[in-house]
């Protein structure tokens, strides 16, 4: 039975929409389509958000016109996605993150 997926932290979007009023919206958004979903792999994902990578076992989400990324970490298995970090465009490259 498919479940939609448990997403862990909310406390993370509502910081980076506090810290990025510019992305609020776009957060909000990424946030309710990703609690709907019934994600049973990268592929079913890359559907409904094409732009996101893998990196390691990190998922890349591209946020608010690739303002943000989103980085999370989602098993699959048990429909879980820990919120790990977002970042703005500099703080991702310098890829303390990793």
């Amino acid at each position: 039975m498919l479940r939609s997926m448990h997403i862990i932290t909310h406390r993370r979007i509502v910081t980076a929409q506090q810290a990025h009023p510019q992305c609020a919206t776009a957060l909000e958004q990424w946030y309710r389509l990703c609690k709907k979903a019934e994600w049973r792999k990268f592929s079913e994902l890359r559907a409904l958000f094409p732009g996101t990578d893998k990196v390691g076992e990190m998922f890349v989400f591209d946020i608010g016109g690739n303002k943000l990324h989103l980085i999370a970490a989602i098993h699959f298995n048990t429909g879980r996605l820990f919120i790990r970090a977002v970042l703005t465009h500099k703080e991702y490259d310098q890829g303390d993150w990793k």
